[in-house]
């Protein structure tokens, strides 16, 4: 193994793993500190993964990193999340701001969905993973994956329909 391989690996997939948990958590602070704990927990195991599986392999972990704060975040209290939303922004560009306003706007096509169809949906459909490896990171066989990623898709367009007017 290289010496710089989880530099290179970081570098690879530091953003679809932010994208990922943002898209969970709907919180850029959240996601920025999990896209981090998942690449420290990375770190700790990297030379168990082989290399062509690096990429679902981080999904897991992201996703193992996302499931370990929810169940943490129940046990404790918590400020309103607009509390953190209030806060000022760091980045300025046009070009952040635009992406941030897409990203909101994806957020809340999916935000409606059961947690399960949601988790399905951007697994496949946002980060490019195959149906096995999303079933495999969920946790669940393939013939249920392929259920909920169809029913998520489902529903997204019976909402889009609505939103147009079309019934």
């Amino acid at each position: 193994m290289k010496l710089n391989s989880l530099d290179d690996h970081y570098q690879s997939y530091v953003h679809d793993i932010y994208r990922y948990l943002r898209s969970l958590c709907r919180n850029h602070h959240l996601a920025e500190e999990l896209t981090q704990e998942t690449f420290y927990r990375a770190y700790l195991f990297l030379e168990d993964c082989r290399e062509d599986k690096i990429k679902p392999w981080l999904f897991r972990v992201a996703y193992n990193a996302f499931i370990d704060h929810t169940r943490k975040a129940r046990r404790s209290i918590t400020k309103e999340a607009d509390y953190f939303k209030a806060l000022p922004h760091p980045e300025t560009t046009e070009d952040v701001l635009l992406r941030q306003e897409q990203m909101e706007e994806i957020a809340l096509s999916v935000e409606g969905l059961p947690e399960a169809q949601r988790h399905a949906l951007l697994l496949h459909d946002f980060h490019g993973l195959s149906y096995q490896e999303a079933a495999n990171i969920m946790d669940v066989g393939l013939s249920n994956y392929k259920i909920l990623i169809f029913r998520a898709r489902q529903k997204l367009r019976e909402a889009e329909q609505r939103r147009n007017g079309h019934e």
